[in-house]
Order: structure tokens, then sequence, then C-alpha cells
């Protein structure tokens, strides 16, 4: 049955997840920042609107793809903020990687206005948006999560409903605590081979065959075989994500000593003037603390 939807974020992964809403025969009313941004969806058969509320006030459930924690809080609770235009009964599902504790709180606000949330970050990447692949990790009610799964099984394949509110945003962090880890694993063997002068492309292919074998062995170990750190996801996003796990983990008194470690990889490059590049760049701190250097 078609809905009305909204969709407010239009960068790398909103656009690819508004279309395929669209695509799926769903009315889409949409909002970027920057205006370029909705040129796609508006020639797909969405609405522009000026603003979070606009959108709200015309939609039934309204997906949010943003950057980090204070944009999700200014979209939701700005002065323009989605929550002076939803009505009561609508849901808000928040698909950016932000703050478990942040989404407990604005779930909390949304409902004394009776409206719902879900948070459902997601993992694939731009390929996984593009081709409606992702892996959607939710929290929320369960009620709210059978209305919406037939929207999220147009941008999504994989689509778990882990718990409560901010319990996806606490797998999503978990995912990014296994890419990282094993980015920087994949990182250190690659470097290891080549400084024992063998290919590493074999080790590779190798490796592959095994128990190491792993998708960003296959994907991210091809990037630095290649040197070639175009952006599916990039250095800037994935430090936000290791800080947001850091400090939730500070609260708990969680040891995470891999984490951390790669956290300051990420940091590195962002003081190299990396931020852009895609996260398998990691490989590029790990070439140089070991006397190669990393361009």
């Amino acid at each position: 049955m078609a809905m009305k939807l909204g969709f407010i974020g239009l960068g790398i992964m909103g656009r690819p997840m508004a279309l395929n809403l669209r695509r799926a025969g769903h009315a889409l009313w949409v909002y970027g920042r920057r205006v370029e941004s909705m040129t796609p969806l508006t020639g797909a058969g969405a609405t522009a609107c000026r603003s979070p509320r606009e959108v709200a006030a015309n939609t039934d459930v309204i997906f949010l793809m943003v950057a980090d924690t204070p944009d999700v809080e200014q979209v939701l609770l700005g002065e323009t903020g989605v929550i002076h235009g939803a009505r009561p009964g609508s849901v808000v599902v928040d698909m950016s990687t932000i703050s478990p504790a942040a989404t407990r709180a604005f779930a909390d606000r949304l409902a004394q206005h009776g409206v719902e949330m879900l948070d459902a970050p997601v993992s694939g990447g731009e390929t996984g948006a593009v081709n409606a692949t992702l892996s959607i990790m939710v929290g929320g009610k369960e009620s709210i999560f059978q209305r919406v799964k037939p929207l999220f099984e147009a941008m999504g394949r994989n689509i778990v409903r882990v718990g409560e509110h901010g319990a996806g945003q606490v797998a999503k962090a978990c995912n990014q605590i296994v890419a990282a880890l094993t980015i920087e694993a994949v990182s250190e063997a690659l470097t290891f081979a080549r400084r024992n002068g063998v290919d590493a492309a074999k080790v590779r292919t190798a490796l592959l065959g095994g128990f190491a074998g792993s998708k960003i062995l296959e994907v991210h170990g091809q990037r630095m075989l290649d040197n070639d750190f175009k952006p599916g996801f990039k250095v800037k996003l994935h430090q936000k994500d290791l800080r947001i796990v850091m400090e939730d983990a500070h609260k708990l008194g969680v040891g995470l000593p891999g984490t951390a470690l790669v956290a300051q990889h990420l940091n590195a490059l962002m003081g190299s003037g990396d931020g852009e590049l895609d996260s398998a760049a990691i490989v590029k701190v790990v070439e140089r603390m070991s006397g190669k250097s990393g361009t």
C-alpha cells in the first residue's frame, strides 16, 4: 500500500535510499540542506520542502539520514524541526548513526507529542544503499517496527529489530567496532606481507579461501592493494562513529583497547587531511609506522 513518506538528509546514502522508497510507489516529500541535493528526487516525482517541519506536516513516516547527533537534534527539535510539524501517530525513523543515549532522549521528547520513533542505522555503504541491500538494525516498539518493516524492505535485506529505543544504535556501534578492527587487521597483514618481500595480492587471495576470509578482506583489501581510497565510507564518518563508541564505553566503564587504537589511527588520517578518503586508508597509517610511505 502506497504511503505518504518524508526523507530528510540526501547525501551519499540518503539519496539512493529515498529513491528506492519512491521507486516502491510511495509519495515522497524531501528536504536537504543543499537545494541541489533534492533535484534527483524531484526528478523522480518527489516534492521538495523548505524545512523538516514542512516534511513532517505532509507525511505519516519521516526518515532521517544525517551525519551526527547534533544534526539529528536540529532536524527533530530545532526551530523548524520535525517536532513542530509531525502529527500525533506519525513515526520518525532515524537511520543516521548517532549516540544511543541521545536516541533515547529524542524518542522521549517525540513521545510527549504523540510521535513514535525507531532508530534504524544501516550498514552496507553506498553500494548497499543504491542496490537496496542494506543491513538495517532497529530499536523501538515491536508494533511500530512491524508497521514500518515493509518500507525497510524497499531499502535493505537483513532487517533485524534488536530491542527497544537505542538498541539499533548499539548494534551499529558494534558493527563499526568489528569493521574498524578488521580493517586494521587487514592493513597489518598486507603490510607484514609486503615488508617480508611477499606478493600481498597473492596473500590476500590465499586468505580469502580460509578462516581469515571476510568481506573487508575482499573489498578493502583490494582497495589497499590498488591504493584506491575513493570513498564508500569516509574516514571522517568512521572517526565520528568510533568517537560515539568510545564516549559510551567511557560512561559504562567498558575497556575497548583495540577500538581505541583504531580510533587514534583515524584521528591521524584526519590530521593529515585524509578525512574524505575511504576508511580503508587506515593502511596508510600502518605503512607509515612500518617505514613505508603511505601515499
